[in-house]
């Protein structure tokens, strides 16, 4: 039985802390399928799943419900789950991937933030992540309150970047009053974020400020000032 694993060899555990690449065939059906028969665990059936189609997965996902169920221990549960896994696998693959937002410059940037924050009746801290040819991965939200609270300290601003692998990140905030000067506050808290982007390899390509109806760049206007 899988309890009898040991903690991390079971596909589960293993899943958790090594990621799904780690598994094979049988360990991800094993998780799918949740719970094994009298005869056996929920691997070993895993394993006589894959047996019907000599280790096939192509042709498994030509399977209905009751060619599953023809196997000792697979009922409704378990063959639905199947087919839907598959269903899902293959709807992936013939779905075109995304095309990414390229960030060139700082009025594509500016447009990311723009029309989110400028209306804003409280300071709102975000950032964008971008991989390394500068395509946008998402946009995460940071704090509400304002760059001088403790919600912006770096650990929070590259938490997110750092999760979804992001090469280079870009720091946006508004200024509820609309005027979209950069503070002192503003300058010495990118200084501060810029450098501990060099430490953890991630860049901050920029730090935008929201006004009202317009941004400014602190790299576009100081660049020397955050660069070394």
């Amino acid at each position: 039985m899988l309890n009898d694993l040991p903690k991390m060899e079971r596909p589960r555990e293993k899943l958790i802390f090594q990621g799904a690449r780690s598994l094979s065939n049988a360990e991800l059906i094993a998780i799918l399928i949740s719970s094994g028969s009298r005869e056996g665990s929920a691997l070993s059936l895993a394993e006589s799943i894959l047996e019907l189609e000599h280790g096939s997965l192509s042709k498994l996902s030509d399977y209905a419900p009751e060619e599953f169920k023809r196997l000792k221990g697979i009922g409704n549960a378990k063959s639905c789950s199947l087919v839907a896994a598959m269903e899902l696998g293959r709807r992936i693959s013939a779905t075109p991937r995304e095309s990414k937002l390229c960030v060139k410059d700082n009025i594509t940037v500016g447009k990311l933030f723009l029309d989110e924050l400028r209306y804003m009746n409280k300071e709102v801290v975000k950032i964008a992540m971008l991989d390394s040819h500068r395509q946008l991965i998402a946009v995460a939200d940071i704090s509400v309150g304002g760059l001088s609270d403790a919600s912006a300290h770096p650990r929070e601003i590259f938490a997110p970047a750092i999760k979804k692998g992001a090469a280079a990140i870009i720091l946006a905030h508004n200024h509820p009053s609309g005027d979209a000067t950069p503070s002192e506050g503003d300058l010495s808290v990118t200084r501060k974020i810029a450098e501990s982007g060099r430490i953890l390899g991630i860049e901050l390509l920029d730090h935008i400020i929201v006004g009202d109806g317009y941004v400014e760049s602190l790299f576009g206007k100081c660049p020397s000032i955050f660069r070394p």
